[in-house]
């Protein structure tokens, strides 16, 4: 082999660029990757909504010595403890060795996903079919979502004030769900529409029965015999439907991608695949400097309003309530608190790469994402990570080796979109964006690579491990 030249030399010590992450891996690192995502593809098979994200971590939580968090109690370093937010968020913690004036380390990443909302109203027959009526959750292109199968998740309150779980459609011999769609013989009108409004949202009707209640006569049976169903099953009435919140998702099941299972495919990516990394890197800091807060939250995809999304102060009142444990002001802990906004960006699709610029956008398997900023066009909605913080953040995944690189969110003027960042930077806290690329993001079929979603466990962990 010829040796480098000095130019081919000069090119290593001054150009940046990312590698490979299984170039740069330790020896045995891929075969833990592939590992750690089968309890990924677990949680994602589990935990299709977001109360069903913050029952199985909490339970996981409770396993690995996390209690209940008592504002009136007092706590030494290494004590877990956890607040849940209503059922649809959920905040880690871990009281590091160092007091809380030298604040937290934060990562905050979103569990809910976009989705098909039962409305509240939801039931009705029309040509001797039963139907639910729909509302959209979050960003979807509507006609992914025809004529996939599709599960039904949620609870609903009865008017007596007891609960009902629901989640129908993902055991084996579950009937499961449908958006029907036109065939391609009558769909003339229908093609020569612009994509984005080919199907529109009052269309997306999910069927779901179409056998009439016995042999009597009569308007409206068959939906009569999907309530005499619902009700010998639920203990339901019609009128339950409006203090229910059901949710319509794909009924997939995640599974690997590729002939050499590289890659993971699977519903509800967005965010979950960096909301279980930073719950398993949160359970595995067992004494750290810093006290650690990992949050899963509610409501990103919808622009984090309501009092589990992060637009509200729940986070505001933990560290308040933390800081006062330890006769702190909770803004004090804020200003001088770190926060990684755990949250995707868009992976590089060769199939359509004018949407972004090569130069700086996420490719999969070359580590975890750093975005400075997301927003649209003119950097609208967004927080922009400083230069300092930055360096910061690339010092601790350089020390930890792991494998990253930086990423915008397509070209400038091709969209753009938001996370959480905003509102935690509103605080007075250090943020910036770091996730994992994803392809097809917002369709009911996503798909990230293994070991991208293994770097972001390593990244969470190395961050909140750091000493300085």
């Amino acid at each position: 082999m010829s040796e480098k030249t000095q130019a081919e030399l000069l090119k290593e010590e001054l150009f940046y660029s990312a590698q490979h992450a299984s170039y740069t891996c330790d020896d045995g690192e891929i075969a833990v990757a592939d590992d750690f995502c089968e309890g990924y593809k677990d949680f994602l098979n589990s935990c299709k909504t977001e109360r069903e994200a913050v029952v199985y971590v909490k339970e996981l939580a409770e396993k690995n010595g996390y209690i209940p968090f008592d504002p009136k109690a007092y706590y030494a370093a290494g004590d877990k403890v956890y607040a849940d937010i209503r059922s649809k968020a959920l905040i880690l913690c871990t009281f590091g060795k160092k007091s809380l004036e030298n604040g937290a380390k934060i990562v905050a990443s979103h569990i809910d996903s976009p989705r098909l909302d039962l409305k509240p109203n939801p039931l009705y027959e029309d040509s001797q079919l039963a139907l639910f009526k729909t509302h959209y959750y979050g960003g979807i292109k509507k006609y992914q979502w025809t004529a996939t199968p599709l599960a039904l998740h949620g609870v609903i309150y009865r008017r007596d004030g007891s609960c009902v779980n629901v989640c129908i459609g993902e055991d084996e011999g579950d009937p499961q769900f449908v958006v029907t769609d036109l065939l391609p013989h009558l769909d003339k009108k229908q093609a020569n529409r612009p994509l984005g409004e080919a199907i529109e949202g009052e269309n997306l009707n999910i069927l779901i029965g179409s056998r009439p209640f016995g042999k009597d006569e009569g308007s409206e049976m068959v939906k009569l015999n999907i309530m005499k169903i619902l009700n010998e099953k639920y203990g339901i009435v019609e009128s339950d439907f409006l203090s229910a919140e059901l949710e319509a998702v794909p009924a997939y099941k995640a599974s690997d991608i590729g002939f050499d299972r590289s890659m993971i495919g699977s519903y509800g990516h967005d965010d979950r695949v960096c909301a279980y990394p930073s719950v398993m890197a949160e359970i595995d800091t067992v004494m750290p400097e810093f006290t650690s807060v990992t949050v899963i939250t509610d409501k990103e995809e919808t622009g984090s309003d309501g009092n589990t999304g992060l637009h509200s102060a729940f986070l505001k009142h933990f560290i308040a309530d933390i800081a006062r444990t330890q006769g702190l002001e909770g803004r004090d802990v804020l200003r001088a608190s770190e926060c990684l906004s755990a949250d995707v960006n868009a992976g590089f699709d060769p199939t359509y790469p004018s949407v972004h610029d090569k130069l700086n956008a996420a490719y999969l398997n070359k580590g975890i994402v750093v975005t400075k900023y997301t927003g649209s066009r003119g950097k609208s909605g967004t927080n922009d990570a400083s230069a300092e913080f930055m360096s910061k953040v690339r010092t601790v995944f350089d020390n930890a080796a792991v494998s990253w690189q930086t990423g915008e969110l397509g070209k400038v003027d091709e969209g753009g979109g938001g996370t959480v960042a905003k509102y935690v930077a509103n605080l007075g806290v250090e943020v910036v964006d770091v996730g994992v690329p994803v392809l097809s993001m917002h369709a009911p079929f996503e798909v990230v690579s293994k070991l991208d979603v293994y770097m972001a466990y390593k990244g969470f962990k190395a961050f909140l491990e750091q000493s300085n």
